[in-house]
């Protein structure tokens, strides 16, 4: 007879145990009396959640832009500078001036005004946006690789993370998860021809494979296990009938259009792509933020491809069904300082990592949501402060991943996809 007492455990908001409550009850023998049943019932079977079909794509504008020219202005004030707001679908909310197509799309975007970081140094601050964790001894994946490893097919044709620039590392979690850089979007890959024959590519990877049982027989076996890994999965994706979802093929030219005719739109256009595909996770990358110099003359055009994209990737996935699996995240590493500065010739704004914000959307994300305010000047946050971890542990939520679920670093110690925070409950639907 089972024991009621080991019932009561605490599950989480998706109805599933921990992996050490999972553990736990095993080692009372409740797994091995009711078998994989009670599993499924509790929504523990792995595959059932890949079935699900969700995905992220995050859209981020390396170099850290300006909140104030973003989406928390401040015009007619000292600090706002020469920035107009435009009126959102939020009661009450502007966007900067040079955001309109996505100003008029905050029925389905939500944004968050008081997010607060912890690094005010680019290499720094974009680890902790991408990973969750601080930089340190410790390295920590992408949490693309996190997603990629919970959500992702193992046995994929193509990979589960997909990365349109360079991109941080699958970290500890090791080359099955790591993502798969393109560096122009719209375009097949390079990297996925051999360029020779058939029977002359088998030769190579016997070659290959000789060459790395050498190596491990001098004590690297783990590194060879890794080429291994990348030779074979190489090989899959060479032949995959998906790898035309990293191309244009097929997309109209007014589509084409709707997301802008640069590199960036491309990128956007091609996530699309991915996730109707299948892949759950994809990073598209916008550059040109850093702007300590020439802010109020770069803003429009680098705005601009980022507005129009978004807009059109948003509004194409909403057609399509996709956006409500879909969580669609817009940020960078840090915000701008509220204060101007006086650098010649033009003047622009620092780092600024103790208020920022961003975009999110889809994926049981609500739209319409302004979450946090700062003050007039900019310089503090007034209400609801938002921490790095809380926003993970957001998008854990929305993705349907356990945020306390453990992984092991190589030194053996258990950490949390999330080590603590609480997923917004405004956001969430």
């Amino acid at each position: 007879m089972v024991n009621n007492n080991l019932l009561h455990v605490t599950l989480n908001r998706h109805g599933m145990l921990t992996r050490r409550e999972l553990l736990q009850i095993a080692g009372g023998g409740f797994a091995g009396m009711m078998g994989g049943s009670i599993l499924r019932t509790l929504g523990l079977n792995a595959a059932e959640m890949k079935q699900e079909g969700r995905s992220c794509i995050m859209v981020f504008l390396t170099g850290a832009p300006s909140q104030m020219e973003t989406w928390d202005p401040k015009p007619g004030t000292a600090n706002g500078g020469p920035t107009k707001g435009i009126q959102t679908k939020i009661a009450g909310v502007q966007f900067a001036e040079y955001w309109p197509k996505l100003a008029a799309m905050t029925n389905d975007v939500s944004v968050i005004r008081s997010l607060a970081g912890k690094e005010a140094a680019h290499e720094r601050g974009q680890f902790h946006l991408r990973t969750g964790h601080r930089m340190g001894p410790t390295k920590f994946p992408h949490f693309g690789s996190v997603v990629a490893q919970r959500l992702g097919d193992p046995d994929a044709d193509i990979p589960n993370f997909v990365s349109v620039g360079n991109t941080l590392s699958s970290g500890f979690l090791g080359v099955k998860v790591a993502p798969f850089v393109i560096s122009k979007a719209g375009e097949l890959p390079a990297n996925v021809s051999s360029g020779v024959g058939a029977k002359r590519f088998e030769r190579r990877l016997t070659a290959l494979g000789q060459q790395d049982a050498e190596f491990a027989s001098q004590g690297a076996s783990a590194i060879s296990l890794e080429h291994q890994e990348l030779y074979l999965r190489a090989a899959k994706m060479m032949t995959s009938s998906r790898l035309k979802a990293f191309t244009l093929d097929g997309e109209s030219d007014k589509t084409q259009e709707s997301y802008g005719k640069n590199s960036f739109g491309a990128g956007c256009l091609v996530a699309r792509r991915l996730v109707e595909t299948g892949v759950p996770f994809i990073e598209v990358q916008r550059g040109g933020w850093d702007m300590h110099q020439n802010l109020w003359q770069n803003m429009p055009r680098t705005a601009g491809e980022v507005d129009q994209g978004v807009s059109a990737l948003l509004a194409d996935l909403k057609s399509r069904g996709l956006l409500e699996k879909t969580v669609v995240l817009v940020l960078g590493e840090f915000g701008r300082t509220p204060k101007i500065n006086q650098r010649t010739p033009e003047v622009g704004r620092d780092h600024w990592a103790r208020n920022f914000n961003m975009l999110l959307a889809g994926g049981g994300i609500k739209g319409g949501v302004c979450v946090g305010k700062t003050s007039a000047d900019g310089q503090e946050i007034e209400d609801r402060k938002v921490e790095v971890d809380d926003l993970f542990a957001t998008m854990c939520e929305c993705l349907k991943i356990d945020a306390s679920e453990e992984m092991i670093t190589p030194e053996g110690r258990p950490v949390r996809t999330v080590e603590e925070g609480l997923a917004i409950d405004e956001l969430l639907s």
